[in-house]
C-alpha cells in the first residue's frame, strides 16, 4: 500500500511539475513556435510532394494522360495510393495536367472531399501554375495571419525530363489559432483542466446512451418497420452469401393505388404487405425496404434446393394475391412480381447478386407481372450479366450513337425521311450492331436506358436539322408501362419536335394486350407522331391491325420486295397490300431495295417510298445532308 501511495504521489508530483513547466514555458514556447512553424510546414509539404513524384514516376513512363485514360485500373491504383497521403493537415492532394488549350485538368485526385473526376477541368490561377511548366521548379503560395495558415505547394511531375503534370498540395492548418488559444490562458486552463475532463466524460456518456437509443431507429424503415438501406450496407459486409437466397419483391401497379386512393392508402398497403412478409418468413430471414414499393428479402438457406426456395417465393406471391386489404370501406387487391436468386455466392459480389435479382424482377414484370422469375443456369446468368454491364457502360460513357438510312420518295427522287439505327462502340472502338446486344438486354433496365438514350439523340437530330426521323420499337415496348412512360417523358421534353418523329413498330411475338396497345398508340398520336408497321407481311402481322390501330405507314417486309422480280406470288401480295393501303390513305414504304430492277417494279406498283442499300446504306447523318430536300 505504501508503495502504491508513493507511486501515486510521484505521479501527482510529476503532473504538477509538468503543469508548472508548461505554465512557465508558455511565454517562450509561443514565440519560438510561431518562428519555426512556417518552415516546418513547408519542409513537410516539399518532402511529401517529392515522395509522390518518385512514386508516380515508377508507374508513369510516358504521357500520363494517355496511360491513365487507357488504363482505369492503373488510375484507380494511383488515386488510392495518393489518397493515403491526403490526411490532415493536407487533405487536398491532386495531380493536374495542362491540355492543348492551356486549361488545367485532373489526372488524379486523392483528396478526402470534393474529389475531382479524371479529365475534369479545374479553374486555377493559370499564370502561377504555368510557372511550374516554364521553370520546372516547385512554386509556393503562402498566406498567413495570426490564426490561420494556408499553403498551395506546386511541384512539377517530370517524365523523361519534361513537365507532364503538376503535383498540387493544399496545406491548411488551424494549429496557430489553437496554440494561441491554449497558451495565452494557460493558467486558467490548468485550473479548470480536471473540471473540463469531467464535463467531457459526462458528454461522452450522454452521447453513448443517445447513440445506443437512436442507432436502431436509423436502421429501421419508419413506415414498414423493416430494415432499411442503412442496415443493408452493414448486413452485406457481415454475411456469407452462400447461407442465403435473395428475393426481390415489388408490388405491381403500386402507382395506381396512390393515384386512385391517395398516398395514405398506399402507405397502408406497404405496411400490411410488410406484415404479411414478416409473418410468412422466419426470424433468421431478413427483410429490407429496398425502394418505394420494393422489398429485398434474404432467406436463410439451410441447404434448400431451388424448388423449395421457389415454393417460398410463390407462397409469398400467392398470399399477397389472395389477400383483400380493407381501408375506409375500400377493398383493395394487389399482386406482386418476384425475382429469385438461389445461388448468390456464385456472383462476383453480393451487390452483383442483388442486381441480378432486380433484373429477374424486371423480367417477371415484362412477362405479365404477378409471377416469380428465376434461372438456375448460373453460367448463362453470368454471361448475360457481363454483356449487360458492357452495354450499360457504353450507354453511360457516351459510346452509343445513331447512323441513319434514307427513305426516298422515288417519284421525286428526294429523301422523304431517315430511319435511325442504333450502334455501340466497345472500349477498343469496334462498332457493335443491334443484333449482337438487343436480345441480351431485353427485359432489363438497360433496355429502358437504351430506349431513353436513342430517343434523346433522335430528338437532338430533329431539333438541329428539322428532319423526319423514325425509331424502331416493339409492340411490347408500347404496352410495357415502364418503357412507355420513358417514351412519353422524352416526348414531353421535346413536344415542339414530336411532329417529326416516326415510330416503326415490329410485332415480333404473338400478342394479347391489343386494347392496351390501341389506347397507348392513340396517346402517341395526340403528339402528332406518325406510326408505322415494320416488316408488314411477315410474322403475326394481319389486316386487322389496319382496322384497329392508328397506322400511318406500312413498311412492306424486305423478303417480299426482294422476290418481286422472280416470284409472281410475291409480286401480287405486294400489289394487294399497296392497293389496300392506298385506298385507306396509308403510305407504303418498300424495304430492301437492292437493285434498279426492283426499283422499276416499285414504280410499276405505284409505291412512292423506298429504302434499301441500292438507294443508301446506313451512315452518319452528315453523309446525306447535302442531298436532303
Amino acid at each position: 500500500m505504501r508503495l502504491i501511495n508513493t507511486l501515486i504521489a510521484l505521479l501527482i508530483t510529476a503532473i504538477l511539475a509538468l503543469i508548472g513547466y508548461l505554465y512557465n514555458a508558455t511565454h517562450t514556447i509561443e514565440k519560438d513556435l510561431y518562428k519555426n512553424l512556417n518552415k516546418i510546414f513547408i519542409d513537410h509539404v516539399a518532402e511529401v510532394s517529392k515522395h509522390i513524384e518518385l512514386f508516380l514516376q515508377r508507374y508513369l513512363r510516358s504521357n500520363p494522360y494517355i496511360q491513365l485514360k487507357n488504363n482505369p485500373q492503373l488510375r484507380s491504383l494511383l488515386q488510392e495510393a495518393l489518397a493515403l497521403t491526403a490526411v490532415s493537415p493536407h487533405r487536398y492532394v491532386y495531380v493536374l495536367y495542362r491540355d492543348k488549350r492551356g486549361r488545367f485538368r485532373y489526372l488524379l485526385d486523392g483528396s478526402q472531399e470534393d474529389r475531382g473526376e479524371f479529365n475534369q477541368k479545374l479553374d486555377v490561377n493559370t499564370k502561377q501554375w504555368n510557372l511550374v511548366y516554364t521553370t520546372k521548379r516547385a512554386q509556393l503560395f503562402l498566406h498567413k495571419d495570426s490564426s490561420f495558415l494556408y499553403i498551395t505547394y506546386l511541384r512539377p511531375l517530370l517524365i523523361r525530363h519534361k513537365v507532364a503534370g503538376v503535383i498540387a498540395i493544399d496545406f491548411t492548418s488551424e494549429l496557430p489559432k489553437t496554440i494561441a488559444k491554449i497558451l495565452s490562458p494557460a493558467k486558467r486552463i490548468i485550473n479548470y483542466l480536471f473540471l473540463l475532463l469531467f464535463i467531457l466524460f459526462l458528454i461522452l456518456i450522454y452521447q453513448l446512451a443517445l447513440y445506443m437509443k437512436t442507432r436502431k431507429k436509423a436502421m429501421i424503415d419508419t413506415l414498414t418497420q423493416t430494415y432499411n438501406r442503412n442496415y443493408l450496407k452493414i448486413f452485406m459486409d457481415h454475411i456469407d452469401p452462400a447461407n442465403y437466397a435473395i428475393l426481390m419483391l415489388d408490388i405491381d401497379h403500386f402507382k395506381k393505388i396512390n393515384d386512385n386512393y391517395g398516398h395514405k392508402v398506399g402507405d397502408f398497403i406497404l405496411q400490411e404487405t410488410a406484415k404479411i412478409i414478416q409473418k410468412l418468413l422466419r426470424k433468421e430471414d431478413f427483410i429490407f425496404r429496398y425502394g418505394g414499393e420494393e422489398f429485398l428479402i434474404f432467406i436463410k438457406n439451410s441447404n434448400y434446393d431451388d424448388n423449395y426456395l421457389l415454393k417460398i417465393a410463390e407462397r409469398l406471391r400467392k398470399t399477397l394475391e389472395n389477400t383483400s386489404f380493407e381501408y375506409n370501406n375500400h377493398q383493395i387487391k394487389i399482386t406482386a412480381s418476384i425475382g429469385l436468386i438461389t445461388n448468390p455466392q456464385k456472383y462476383r459480389s453480393l451487390k452483383e447478386a442483388i442486381k441480378q435479382a432486380d433484373e429477374f424482377l424486371y423480367q417477371a414484370k415484362r412477362l405479365g407481372r404477378n409471377q416469380t422469375y428465376f434461372s438456375n443456369d448460373y453460367t448463362q446468368q453470368i454471361s448475360i450479366t457481363n454483356e449487360i454491364q458492357l452495354i450499360k457502360d457504353a450507354i453511360e460513357n457516351g459510346r452509343l450513337f445513331i447512323e441513319v438510312q434514307p427513305i426516298y420518295d422515288i417519284v421525286t427522287n428526294t429523301i422523304y425521311s431517315f430511319e435511325a439505327l442504333v450502334r455501340i462502340k466497345d472500349e477498343k472502338g469496334n462498332t457493335i450492331y443491334p443484333t449482337a446486344f438487343l436480345e441480351q438486354i431485353a427485359f432489363t433496365t438497360v433496355y429502358t436506358s437504351l430506349t431513353k438514350e436513342v430517343l434523346r439523340q433522335a430528338f437532338a437530330i430533329i431539333k438541329k436539322y428539322q428532319i423526319k426521323l423514325s425509331i424502331n420499337l416493339n409492340f411490347s415496348d408500347i404496352t410495357d408501362s415502364v418503357i412507355f412512360n420513358t417514351i412519353i417523358e422524352e416526348i414531353e421534353n421535346n413536344r415542339q419536335c414530336a411532329q417529326y418523329l416516326l415510330i416503326e413498330l415490329l410485332e415480333n411475338e404473338s400478342f394479347a394486350q391489343f386494347t392496351t396497345l390501341q389506347e397507348k398508340l392513340y396517346q402517341l398520336k395526340n403528339y402528332k407522331i406518325q406510326i408505322a408497321i415494320d416488316d408488314f407481311g411477315s410474322g403475326y402481322s394481319n389486316f386487322e391491325i389496319l382496322k384497329q390501330l392508328p397506322i400511318d405507314i406500312l413498311k412492306i417486309n424486305g423478303t417480299l420486295i426482294k422476290e418481286i422480280p422472280t416470284s409472281k406470288v410475291a409480286y401480287n401480295i405486294v400489289k394487294s397490300i399497296t392497293s389496300l393501303a392506298n385506298s385507306i390513305d396509308i403510305k407504303v414504304i418498300a424495304e430492301y431495295v437492292e437493285n434498279e430492277q426492283i426499283l422499276n417494279l416499285l414504280n410499276e406498283l405505284h409505291i412512292q417510298y423506298a429504302q434499301g442499300f441500292y438507294l443508301g446504306k446506313p451512315r452518319p447523318l452528315e453523309a446525306y445532308l447535302q442531298d436532303f430536300v
